[in-house]
């Protein structure tokens, strides 16, 4: 099947660090691919480098491609605009507004919103409307970061660590959305939870000292507990939470 996106040889240098040397992969044009590895190696620089988020001053090499578009010769908003949505780590909701004007800020022009899907896979949201978001539960904000970039259609989804520092009962309600979601739209995945990774994936990348230092099956990573511990530093069943 024809990837999706394609990356190439991609290095980001920030601040004099070389923080990504060459990094090549592919995501499939269907389900989850997770981007793995130990903190610090470039995970989140992936995708920020992808969506052209990298800092003033870094300094980005390589091709990125989603299908016959050049990803780097376009600008953040274009990209956007285009199909590629953004669910960031820290989530990025708007605290001093209410869930209701979050969720309209993230209109795209010209399209209408998909407030019924939202609402089907987030019926919370719904019923918080008028709260601000900076008074939710840090799973209620998880929720409307999600719902935000589901407003619309997108060819692909990069979503960064969802499950992040939320209670085991969250973390199984995010993931059941994501499965969802990767049904109707392939989704480029950073996630730490071995459960949710086992729950989602089908193709795994790891990344190691900013090279991919493994790529492949995602059940065959986690189904081999000396790989998965030489690659990540954890056994394939570390640091799980239920999914």
């Amino acid at each position: 099947m024809t990837a999706v996106l394609t990356v190439r040889d991609l290095s980001v240098r920030i601040a004099g660090l070389h923080i990504l040397q060459g990094v090549s992969f592919d995501v499939a044009p269907t389900g989850v691919t997770v981007l793995l590895g130990r903190n610090g190696v470039g995970k989140t620089t992936t995708l920020r480098a992808i969506l052209g988020l990298t800092p003033r001053g870094g300094e980005v090499r390589g091709e990125i491609r989603m299908a016959e578009q050049r990803l780097t010769e376009r600008p953040t908003h274009r990209l956007v605009r285009d199909g590629l949505g953004y669910v960031p780590e820290d989530r990025c909701v708007f605290a001093g507004l209410t869930v209701a004007e979050n969720l309209r800020l993230a209109e795209r022009r010209g399209v209408k919103p998909a407030y019924d899907r939202v609402y089907e896979l987030f019926p919370e949201l719904l019923r918080r409307g008028r709260q601000r978001a900076g008074s939710l539960s840090g799973g209620q904000q998880q929720m409307l970061a999600i719902g935000r970039v589901l407003l619309s259609d997108n060819r692909l989804l990069l979503i960064d660590e969802p499950t992040k520092g939320l209670a085991p009962k969250v973390v199984t309600e995010v993931a059941e959305v994501l499965e969802r979601v990767a049904v109707t739209v392939p989704v480029l995945l950073v996630e730490q939870n071995l459960a949710v990774v086992r729950r989602l994936a089908s193709d795994a990348v790891v990344l190691a000292a900013g090279r991919v230092a493994w790529s492949g099956d995602a059940a065959r990573l986690l189904g081999e507990p000396e790989l998965t511990r030489s690659l990540l530093g954890v056994g394939s069943h570390t640091r799980e939470v239920s999914a």
